[in-house]
């Protein structure tokens, strides 16, 4: 059974968790793309070992983990060091993500398969999900939540919110849009109303291979006639 697959994205500390976590509630397959790049900087595997050889291991922590916090202070002062470490990782966790999807579909338990990934659009990767959502709200608030939830400064908070695409330009990869700027249970209720959407569009989908497989069967038996 085909999965309807979806990228929730938007900007830093713009509130993708929380939808995230009501989609999970809905029965959604929420896969982060954070978590799968923390996964793939392991020691000694091999994203893991190229991060060392261009960072140094200054980057590290004693258990030779990646230190995140001093690799997050290099690659926010530096377009050049966030393109190298985009070009690294991306791919690998887009091909993840496909792994996870293939798996999912022979299960055939979820219908929707969920991606939260702050940079889908910027990654390129947008065209690769039948359906697009934009977490978005006020950039004064993410950089109130940036400081609270991280402990920087509002410099380094701007600085951070700045490395990314403005949030107009993903919004205009949306097929749909949550603002998060009202209460928990106002992104709720919006959460609500696109679950219901995606519920609808996973229809269509498998409505639109049916009649595709449908079509090709005649074909198949004429051929297998055939002497």
């Amino acid at each position: 059974m085909s999965v309807l697959t979806v990228a929730l994205t938007g900007g830093i500390a713009t509130g993708k968790s929380v939808v995230a976590k009501i989609l999970t509630d809905h029965g959604c397959f929420v896969q982060s793309a954070d978590q799968l790049a923390h996964d793939l900087m392991t020691p000694g595997r091999p994203a893991w070992r190229q991060i060392v050889a261009h960072f140094g291991t200054d980057i590290l922590n004693q258990d030779r983990t990646v230190n995140r916090t001093r690799l997050g202070a290099i690659i926010f002062s530096s377009a050049k060091e966030r393109h190298f470490l985009n070009r690294l990782i991306h791919p690998l966790v887009l091909a993840k993500k496909k792994t996870v999807i293939r798996t999912l579909e022979k299960k055939g338990i979820h219908k929707i398969f969920v991606s939260e990934a702050a940079l889908t659009v910027e990654s390129g990767f947008a065209p690769f999900f039948d359906k697009v959502i934009v977490v978005h709200c006020p950039e004064r608030l993410q950089v109130e939540r940036l400081m609270k939830r991280d402990g920087i400064t509002r410099r380094d908070a701007w600085k951070r919110l700045r490395s990314q695409m403005p949030t107009a330009e993903k919004i205009k990869q949306a097929d749909y849009l949550i603002e998060t700027s009202g209460s928990t249970e106002e992104t709720a209720a919006q959460t609500e109303r696109v679950y219901k959407n995606l519920l609808a569009d996973f229809r269509k989908k498998r409505a639109q291979e049916k009649r595709r497989l449908a079509r090709s069967r005649p074909r198949a038996r004429r051929r297998a006639a055939e002497p």
